[in-house]
C-alpha cells in the first residue's frame, strides 16, 4: 500500500478521479484532515497524531500507512487551489452516513488541541456544505465530539 501511495505521489498532477476508488476516498478525506489542521496557521503534533488516528482507524491502516498517507495529502493540498476535487469525489461515493464520519473526524482534529479557532470553525463548516451535510448534523457531530472529549477529560 505505501508503495502505492509513493508511484502516486510522483505523479501529483493525476487527477484525483484517475485513481483507484478507495485510495480517491482515503486520499480526500486525509486531504480535509490535513486542511483543518493548517485552518488556523499552527500545525500542531498533537494534531497529527489525532489524524493518523483517525485514518488509521477509518480505513483500517497501520500507522506507518496512516502517516504516508497524510505526507501524500499534505502535498496534494499544498498544489491543490480548490478542495472541489476532493468533497466531489467523496459526496459521489459516500452515503450520507459516512460523510457524516468524516465531519467528526474533522471535528476531532479540529477540537484536538482543545482549541477551536474560528477559521477550523468556518472551514468545517464550508467541506460540510460541499458534502451536502444539513447544518443541524454538523453542530449535532460537533457536541458529540465535544462530549466525547470532556468524557475523556474526566
Amino acid at each position: 500500500m505505501i508503495r502505492k501511495f509513493r508511484n502516486w505521489l510522483r505523479r501529483t498532477s493525476e487527477p484525483v478521479d484517475t485513481v483507484p476508488v478507495q485510495d480517491v476516498m482515503q486520499l480526500s478525506v486525509a486531504v480535509l484532515l490535513v486542511e483543518i489542521a493548517r485552518a488556523d496557521y499552527d500545525h500542531k503534533e498533537v494534531e497529527f497524531r489525532e489524524m493518523q488516528k483517525q485514518l488509521a482507524r477509518r480505513f483500517d491502516l497501520s500507522d506507518d500507512a496512516a502517516a504516508e498517507l497524510l505526507h501524500v495529502a499534505e502535498k496534494r493540498v499544498e498544489d491543490s487551489v480548490s478542495l472541489h476535487e476532493f468533497t466531489r469525489a467523496l459526496h459521489a461515493k459516500m452515503s450520507y452516513a459516512e460523510k457524516e464520519a468524516v465531519i467528526e473526524m474533522l471535528w476531532r482534529i479540529a477540537l484536538a488541541d482543545q482549541d477551536l479557532d474560528k477559521y477550523e470553525d468556518y472551514m468545517i463548516g464550508k467541506i460540510a456544505e460541499l458534502l451536502y451535510i444539513y447544518r443541524s448534523d454538523v453542530i449535532r457531530l460537533k457536541q458529540r465530539v465535544l462530549e466525547s472529549i470532556s468524557v475523556a477529560d474526566d
